[in-house]
């Protein structure tokens, strides 16, 4: 095979697995809202032709690129899910464990190829193949004659009824509807949209079954079709709604007996699998490829989305900080030329230099937007994991989501994912009480967890609260005086009590379980955020729940940032963290407690010396007059001493790499324009630290 080939295919691949990830994602959401119906027993067909799509579609693509593994779990899904449209299984809570275990093994199958993982799963495969069709046990026939025989329908559109469209009508007389014959008689230059229309005003109120070519008495210039309609409206309130000169309504049959539902077994000898490239499909299947099909009349894609891999945005911004620094570069020759007497080249340069710095914005600000999205999409993951966790606990727990559209770049919604799992399945495991717990302290037998983001100045606050039994917080500090943490657990606050949950191996949980209690996670979730210039905070109430507050950067990307001196280094602040700046001298600070603090507007801040805190020797004697650039993420506020405060300047935060990731208070590197590299300070981690161990 050529390079250009392979190329091709690799480009080819990628697409796929990007479509893949897209395509499970939906599969998760969808069969999420299918549980939920399942609990209150209103199922939508919509939702479940929807799934039952998502899985036929993975089989075709994944039987395309020769991923059989992928191909042959979505095809036995695909299966169960034609089955549950068919009417020939009822959605039990049994099933619904069959399907999420099937997707959740489908997502570590894409989650492998994607990451160009090489392991076998065979084992696991057939283990769920297994399961699939032990649910596939044939339904027993009923003897008794079939109330669609009631309906008066001519044998014409009986036989023309897809077995599903038989369900969908079985269904709607079991749930107490009326069955209805819309007959439409429309011209042929503009029945498409009139169909459309009338289409729509009968969803409003019920189900259309099915829509069947009908023989009209004017076929050269009108067409006619029959709409089964199902709706617990009567004739007249149908009649009212849609009946005119083109459109008459007949009631076939009114509520019939429920017809009882499909069991889904607890054993069956499952039959023989069908293998996927067996050239063989079955009817429900021949709809949708139909379908499918119909809608691909244009060769004209339907949207307009393109796309694109993060890394090459991240290219892109790189760029762009590149021609930030470059543009900082002109500004110093400007400043030389007009001090050197060359004024009036200067102006000239001065003024493009203008032009160019507005343009920089507008890119700038546009590719910004292309690396900024929905919180939601994290909530959907989110949703997955509580009614896994909640299933495997024996617990109800319902999930609450505000704040869906606030925004935040990709990369950070990424590494947030794994700190907000740790948290939602310790608000599980420790926050939210047994069914009986709750009920003995007066609370619903229902958990509630509630998520909500909102944007916070140049800031995003997640919040994760639960209505469980919060932290104990005499407990936490008896198991810091057993750790040897503290010495006396009297003079330890609450404050600084909960601040021992962060730290690795802490936990008070007796018992180890598969969800939490070993002692990990916590530690893991302050660092993954801290590692994103992220803070997380708790707040709880005994009995009545606690709160995790996340305080993250809207971007990573290109900020502004404020360049200060401090002993003969050179360091970038983030601007979005600062707050003010002051000039000092030593007179104005006070001592409270062996800590340095200074007075503002009445209120007490806290003192850091940046160079002690770095531990900087230097020579340079320290200025009689000092600086301290005030700092605030979240609620918490610190005065930073710096020797001197050099600019702003935009600048494009890079990674120091695995070797430097232990060192603190830094949080990446950055280039200026003058060919240095510089340090970028880690704000919300020095304020973390210092507010814990007081400077």
């Amino acid at each position: 095979m050529s390079d250009s080939s392979t190329t091709s295919r690799s480009k080819a691949v990628a697409d796929f697995l990007a479509e893949a990830e897209e395509i499970v994602e939906q599969l998760g959401s969808e069969l999420a809202d299918l549980s939920d119906m399942a609990e209150s027993g209103d199922l939508n067909p919509d939702v479940l032709n929807s799934i039952f799509r998502a899985a036929h579609s993975l089989k075709g693509l994944a039987g395309m690129f020769g991923f059989s593994d992928v191909a042959e779990l979505s095809h036995n899904m695909e299966n169960i899910l034609d089955w549950l449209r068919l009417g020939k299984l009822a959605v039990s809570q049994q099933l619904m464990t069959v399907l999420f275990d099937a997707h959740e093994l489908l997502t570590s199958l894409v989650r492998v190829l994607s990451s160009g993982g090489n392991v076998s799963m065979a084992t696991e495969i057939a283990a769920c193949v297994a399961r699939i069709n032990a649910c596939l046990a044939p339904p027993e026939k009923s003897a008794d004659e079939s109330p669609l025989n009631s309906l008066g329908l001519s044998p014409q559109i009986l036989g023309a009824l897809t077995e599903y469209e038989e369900h969908r009508l079985l269904d709607n007389l079991a749930k107490g509807k009326s069955i209805f014959n819309v007959h439409t008689s429309f011209d042929l230059s503009t029945f498409d949209q009139e169909l459309s229309d009338v289409t729509g005003l009968l969803k409003g109120c019920g189900e259309v079954i099915s829509t069947l070519p009908s023989v009209g008495s004017n076929m050269e210039t009108h067409i006619d079709f029959d709409l089964l309609f199902g709706s617990k409206s009567n004739l007249d309130e149908i009649k009212k709604l849609v009946e005119g000169p083109s459109v008459s309504v007949t009631r076939l049959s009114a509520a019939a007996p429920p017809t009882p539902a499909a069991v889904v077994p607890e054993l069956a000898t499952p039959p023989p699998a069908v293998p996927v490239s067996n050239g063989q499909t079955d009817r429900a299947a021949i709809v949708a490829d139909s379908a499918a099909d119909d809608s691909a009349l244009s060769a004209k894609s339907m949207s307009r989305t393109v796309r694109v891999d993060i890394g090459k945005l991240d290219e892109l911004m790189n760029i762009v900080g590149e021609l930030v620094l470059a543009h900082s570069a002109i500004n110093r020759v400007n400043v030389r030329m007009r001090s050197e007497g060359f004024s009036r080249m200067a102006i000239e340069l001065g003024k493009a230099a203008t032009g160019l710095e507005r343009k920089l914005s507008d890119l700038q600000k546009g590719v910004m937007d292309i690396r900024m999205i929905p919180v939601g999409q994290l909530y959907e993951k989110m949703g997955r994991i509580v009614r896994k966790i909640s299933r495997e606990q024996g617990k109800k727990v319902e999930l609450k989501f505000f704040g869906a559209d606030t925004e935040l770049d990709k990369l950070i919604v990424e590494d947030i994912s794994d700190p907000m799992m740790h948290i939602i399945r310790n608000a599980i495991d420790h926050g939210i009480e047994s069914r009986e717990t709750r009920l003995a302290a007066g609370k619903d037998e229902k958990g509630t967890i509630q998520i909500s983001s909102y944007q916070k100045g140049n800031h995003v606050v997640i919040e994760v609260e639960d209505d469980g039994s919060g932290i104990d917080v005499e407990k936490v500090k008896k198991k810091a005086l057993q750790k040897g943490l503290v010495s006396d657990i009297n003079t330890v606050s609450d404050r600084e009590a909960i601040d021992f949950i962060f730290l690795p191996g802490f936990s008070t949980n007796e018992l180890v379980s598969e969800v939490s209690g070993r002692g990990v996670g916590m530690d893991v979730v302050k660092n993954n955020i801290a590692a994103i210039s992220g803070m997380v905070d708790i707040e709880t109430r005994k009995g009545e729940g606690s709160r995790f507050i996340i305080t993250l950067p809207i971007t990573l990307a290109i900020i502004k940032a404020l360049i200060i001196a401090c002993g003969g280094r050179t360091y970038a602040l983030p601007i979005t963290s600062v707050l003010e700046s002051l000039l000092m001298t030593d007179r104005e600070i006070k001592t409270v407690e062996r800590k340095e603090v200074i007075q503002l507007r009445e209120t007490t801040l806290p003192l850091l010396r940046l160079q002690n805190y770095f531990d900087i020797t230097s020579s340079v004697a320290q200025p009689q007059e000092f600086y301290v650039v005030i700092v605030g993420v979240a609620e918490k506020r610190l005065g930073i001493v710096v020797d001197d405060l050099l600019g702003q300047q935009d600048i494009v935060i890079k990674p120091l790499g695995e070797s430097f990731k232990r060192f603190r208070g830094i949080s990446g590197a950055a280039d200026l324009g003058d060919q240095r590299t510089i340090l970028v300070l880690d704000v919300g981690g020095i304020v973390n630290e210092t507010m814990r161990t007081g400077g």
